[in-house]
């Protein structure tokens, strides 16, 4: 019975909630609020059609693509290895959601914040580098090449600023696992609480939120698809299926690293987690802040130069998390 009942959980949790479905509502509903909210900045009306003030918007457009568009014949490539790699990059974000303490199906170790960076550094990167290399274009492999160069500053930047509060956490609780997604996020919001703390998360979370918007592509970290200079960079030989796929991976990578600072930096639905209501109102909270920052910076600046924005992840993003995490170990030395 207890065999069962683990199996239906792991599918619940992988299929249902926190997993695929509702991976999918969540990203498109990220989406939307986004562009309603970039359009809002540009005083324009954003998504207005589909759905109540265009919410379903996203929805439709998914759908769309998904069935209505189609693929043309592509004559160098492998539209079959673009779809593998895209499914690898969704599978890897959904197995990400099941370590944290929003998932029925709780994923807790020791250590296990290294699995969260295998899956969102690693196979979500290598996912859409390597969707988009499958389908060869000039432009495309000039957008796949900056990319990466944004990639090589940006993934050690956000991970190194996630492990300031799971190190932090480790030192000043005395929480089970040790350095947990699940137990940081327990505790984390008491790190804002202490001085001596509340330095390297501030410091952190900056990181954290600029190398974001490098990895999403967001304003300025733009460069990589500058329809000016390469029409679409990594999407441009995208359409139909494979395009709903590619953005689907991209709003699903928006959702789940927005709430991993809800979660890890803010603490998810602490400190009400005893109350199921205010705990799940509490962490929808945090993650739209953390969503309007994003759009909101993302509204605020023009395209850098690609040497510009590789200079501003390595001063706004990489330094800081450096800084923050060399503060925890000295807050550790004098603890």
């Amino acid at each position: 019975m207890e065999e069962i009942t683990l199996i239906a959980l792991t599918v619940f949790s992988t299929l249902v909630f926190p997993g695929l479905l509702t991976l999918w509502i969540a990203s498109m509903l990220s989406e939307w609020w986004v562009r309603k909210l970039f359009a809002r900045t540009q005083r324009r009306m954003g998504p207005s059609y589909v759905g109540p003030l265009g919410i379903l918007q996203p929805f439709a457009d998914f759908l769309k693509l998904l069935l209505a568009k189609t693929e043309p014949n592509y004559r160098h490539g492998s539209v079959k290895l673009a779809r593998i790699f895209g499914c690898v990059g969704i599978g890897a974000i959904t197995a990400s959601l099941l370590l944290l303490p929003i998932s029925p199906l709780r994923i807790a170790f020791n250590f296990d914040v290294i699995l969260l960076i295998y899956f969102l550094g690693v196979w979500v990167a290598i996912s859409e580098l390597l969707m988009s290399t499958s389908l060869t274009n000039p432009f495309t492999i000039k957008g796949v090449s900056r990319f990466s160069s944004m990639l090589v500053v940006a993934e050690p930047a956000f991970f190194t600023a996630t492990i300031v509060p799971v190190y932090l956490v480790s030192l000043t609780t005395k929480g089970e696992p040790v350095f947990s997604v699940s137990t940081t996020a327990e505790f984390a919001w008491s790190l804002w609480t202490n001085p001596l703390t509340a330095i390297p998360m501030i410091l952190a979370t900056i990181a954290a939120l600029v190398s974001i918007q490098s990895k999403l592509m967001f304003p300025p970290f733009n460069i990589p698809e500058a329809e000016q200079e390469l029409i679409a960079g990594v999407v441009t030989e995208f359409s139909g299926p494979l395009l709903a796929l590619f953005n689907f991976l991209h709003d699903a990578d928006l959702y789940v690293l927005s709430l991993i600072v809800a979660v890890v930096f803010l603490g998810g639905p602490y400190p009400f987690s005893d109350n199921l209501v205010l705990g799940a109102l509490a962490t929808t909270a945090k993650y739209l802040v953390i969503l309007t920052i994003i759009t909101i910076l993302k509204s605020s600046f023009g395209r850098f130069r690609v040497e510009q924005g590789v200079s501003t992840i390595v001063k706004y993003g990489l330094i800081p998390a450096l800084v923050a995490l060399a503060l925890s170990i000295i807050i550790g030395g004098l603890a």
